[in-house]
């Protein structure tokens, strides 16, 4: 069983060496070796798994995708910021966001969606995020663009809503691919229903295996392992499982689809499979030059060298690695259709008689 992260060798920046350091020690390396107990264990220390992972891995999502830590679909021409804007805006849309409205960002990452989302819907947005060292990053570039008085952060667990922010405290709740982290969807939706508002509207961009994936398929099984280890999941799902948790807790679906089932030109993915001449603007081709072979090549070597520098906490190094495997799987899981990072669905807490 792997051991569960110390909260020792803490930096000024909230990050924590020794959790980054144990992050790949939560799986098996072989996934052939991959038990119950393995899964279980990361489920029940998610927030080290997570913390550990994003410790290391934000400063990478930095520089090779921006501020905004998701994926998106593509219009032909459109370039790579355009499109992830464009797919913060579509949600917004879809949950019909008011101006003045109190809305909760659940597992806001730096802050680059609430950022965007605030300025496009005229909301209140609170950020919300379990890892220090991303909240103080959100603060930071959140009063760099003059937003600090309408988007704020805090520290907290997503499993643990009603206790910090209390009953019926939002408009609305979204969460872009962050509930995928969560130890169970029922648990995580349980709670974004209880801070919703009677008639609060919850929307969300989850992560999930399509119902085309087949876990006793061993290749079908690795790719999953692959896209958990790569992006600090404990546990991958099947789509049905989130779609069931969305009812039980209570909520409403008033919409619902898999965005990346769309018939697009341009694959969700495209970004990850470092062929520039893909690239849909000349900005975009540095974007999609980091995952060639000689992108990783420069990033594989540049981040060795500045960890034994002392730049960057022990353990980044390897957990940079980790995502070399996911992008890898979420390729090839993105062709074959057993993955979505984009299953849409629009719900609603019912109203008080």
């Amino acid at each position: 069983m792997a051991p569960v992260a110390s909260e020792s060798t803490a930096h000024a920046d909230g990050r924590v060496g020794r959790r980054i350091e144990n992050y790949t020690a939560f799986w098996q390396k072989d996934v052939s070796k991959e038990a119950d107990q393995d899964t279980e264990n990361r489920l029940a220390n998610y927030t080290d798994v997570i913390n550990g992972y994003y410790d290391g891995a934000t400063s990478l999502y930095e520089y090779g995708w921006g501020t905004s830590f998701h994926f998106s679909r593509y219009y032909k021409g459109e370039s790579f910021y355009q499109a992830l804007a464009r797919h913060e805006h579509y949600l917004a849309f879809k949950m019909n966001l008011k101006p003045g409205m109190r809305v909760l960002d659940v597992g806001c990452g730096i802050g680059g969606p609430a950022r965007e989302i605030a300025q496009f819907a005229d909301v209140q947005i609170v950020g919300l995020n379990n890892n220090e060292y991303q909240v103080g990053r959100a603060r930071k570039l959140t009063k760099q663009a003059g937003l600090e008085n309408q988007v704020t952060y805090t520290v907290g667990d997503f499993m643990k809503l009603a206790e910090q922010f209390g009953e019926n405290s939002f408009d609305a709740v979204y969460a872009i691919e962050a509930t995928v982290h969560a130890p169970s969807w029922e648990g995580v939706y349980g709670e974004i229903q209880k801070v919703l508002k009677p008639g609060g509207v919850f929307g969300v961009y989850e992560w999930c295996m399509t119902d085309k994936w087949d876990p006793s398929i061993p290749s079908h099984k690795e790719v999953a392992h692959e896209i958990e280890i790569g992006n600090g999941i404990p546990e991958m799902r099947p789509l049905a499982k989130a779609r069931e948790a969305i009812l039980k807790v209570g909520f409403q679906i008033e919409h619902e689809e898999d965005l990346a089932d769309r018939p697009d030109p341009i694959p969700w993915y495209y970004p990850l499979e470092g062929d520039i001449r893909k690239a849909q603007t000349l900005w975009d081709v540095f974007t999609v030059w980091r995952m060639s072979s000689s992108g990783k090549f420069v990033t594989h070597h540049g981040l060795w060298a500045i960890e034994k520098l002392g730049l960057v906490p022990k353990g980044t190094w390897e957990v940079g690695e980790t995502l070399k495997i996911a992008a890898d799987a979420l390729v090839k899981s993105g062709r074959e259709k057993l993955f979505t990072p984009m299953y849409l669905v629009v719900s609603r807490k019912p109203a008080q008689n």
